[in-house]
Formats: structure tokens, C-alpha cells, sequence
């Protein structure tokens, strides 16, 4: 039975990486496409000021606590969110799976060649894997109703979004009835890891949460999208309050 927690009145799934691993594996049983979000801090901040955000993440099958912040916002609060499920980590578990159960993919998202790189690479780690085909992000909207039509007769079953958000979750949520892939998830820069063009922050930052602050130390003109954090922060403890 699906569990969620409200912060800022955006539900998140209380799930831990297997949890939500299982979720999607259920999902994969079913005939209509299913739609997996990644919230972080920056996210539920966006979503107080977008209601059209804050009604998708409100529809989206599986909702999972990608960001440190909503961890500590759930303490505060006490309402149990268990553990922080990044989606590059369920990105790779469900690689895993796909390479195991000979799965088609496709990659949506990215700079020019990104995609077809981070296809290549993925292809190298799971062999298995078919990447039924990569699409960069850099597209008009009247050429999205070819780029649905060609996901659909690639055969994937999966896709993945890399669209950077709030604009990978519109663009899900917007042809979610049309898409025949079993499961279409908004992923962000894990495309720029697998291309190799990104790195991830080292094990030492993630364990400690701290990978919104390696990130500013590598790119500090992100400094103003990371003030999302300390604001969300004040929030919470003033609405505690």
C-alpha cells in the first residue's frame, strides 16, 4: 500500500531505494505508462510558486526523496521519511534490472551527442541493455509529436528523461497517455554522468549529504539555484513552528 509524507504539500513516497526499486518493478507488469519523479529541495521550492508543477508531482506514480533537504525536513516534522533515494541511484538499479531481463531503453535529453554517448556507455556496463534509441534536448515543441512517435517505435520500454526540471516532468506529463513505454522517469543530469561529461560527487559527500556542496565547489555559479536549500530550510522550521 503506497505511503507518502506531504512537505509543502508535495507528497513524497516513503520508500528506501528497494522500496521504490519494487514499485517500479510493478510497474513494468502493467499496460499504460507509468511516471517516476525525483524531487529535490529546489523542486519542492519551484512547485510553491508552479501549481501546474505541484499537480504533476501530485499525479506521478512513485515520487522519491531525491534531495538531503526533505530527510531533515521529515524529521522536523516527524512524519518518517526513511532514507534519501537519489534517482541516479535507482537510475542504476534499474540498468541492472534491464540488462538482467534484456529491456529496451531510450534517452531523451541532453546536450547534442550526450544522449548517443551515455547510450554507448550504458551499452559497455549492461550489454544486455538495448538502447532503442537517444534524442538530444534540444527540440521545438511542434517536433514533439515526432520524437513520441519514434519512442514508440523504438519498442523501449523504459524511458529516460534528461531535461532538467521542472521541464523534464511537463514534458512526461504531457504525453504520458500518449507514450507506450512502461515506464518514463525524469533523471536530470544522470545522463551527464553516464556520458561521462559530469562527474558525481565522491561517496564521502553523498553518505554525508553533502553533494549540493561539491557541486558548488566545482561550479560556483550555481550558487543562486543553491540558496533553494538554506530558504526551503526556513520554511520548514517556520512552519513547524
Amino acid at each position: 500500500m503506497r505511503q507518502q509524507v506531504k512537505i509543502m504539500h508535495v507528497p513524497i513516497d516513503q520508500v528506501t531505494l528497494e522500496t521504490a526499486f519494487y514499485a517500479f518493478q510493478r510497474f513494468m507488469d502493467g499496460t499504460s505508462c507509468r511516471m517516476i519523479v525525483t524531487p529535490n529541495t529546489e523542486i519542492v521550492m519551484e512547485a510553491q510558486k508552479d501549481p501546474d508543477l505541484l499537480e504533476i508531482m501530485k499525479e506521478a506514480d512513485l515520487v522519491i526523496p531525491d534531495g538531503i533537504g526533505l530527510i531533515y525536513a521529515s524529521k522536523i516534522q516527524g512524519t518518517g521519511l526513511r532514507e534519501r533515494v537519489t534517482g541516479v541511484d535507482l537510475m542504476y538499479r534499474i540498468l541492472e534490472y534491464c540488462h538482467e531481463n534484456h529491456k529496451k531503453i531510450y534517452l531523451l535529453g541532453g546536450k547534442p551527442g550526450v544522449a548517443a554517448l551515455a547510450g554507448q556507455n550504458i551499452r559497455n556496463k549492461f550489454p544486455h541493455i538495448a538502447v532503442a534509441g537517444t534524442q538530444d534536448g534540444y527540440f521545438q515543441r511542434e517536433e514533439e509529436g515526432r520524437i513520441v512517435e519514434e519512442i514508440n517505435r523504438s519498442g523501449a520500454e523504459i524511458l529516460f528523461v534528461a531535461l532538467g526540471a521542472p521541464k523534464q516532468e511537463k514534458w512526461i506529463h504531457r504525453h504520458k497517455t500518449l507514450l507506450q513505454v512502461k515506464v518514463a522517469m525524469g533523471v536530470g543530469g544522470s545522463i551527464d554522468i553516464w556520458a561521462g561529461t559530469a562527474k558525481r560527487a565522491p561517496v564521502i559527500y553523498q553518505k554525508l549529504g553533502l553533494e549540493w556542496f561539491y557541486r558548488l565547489m566545482k561550479e560556483p555559479w550555481r550558487y543562486k539555484r543553491m540558496m533553494a536549500l538554506p530558504k526551503f530550510m526556513v520554511k520548514v522550521l517556520l512552519g513547524k513552528k
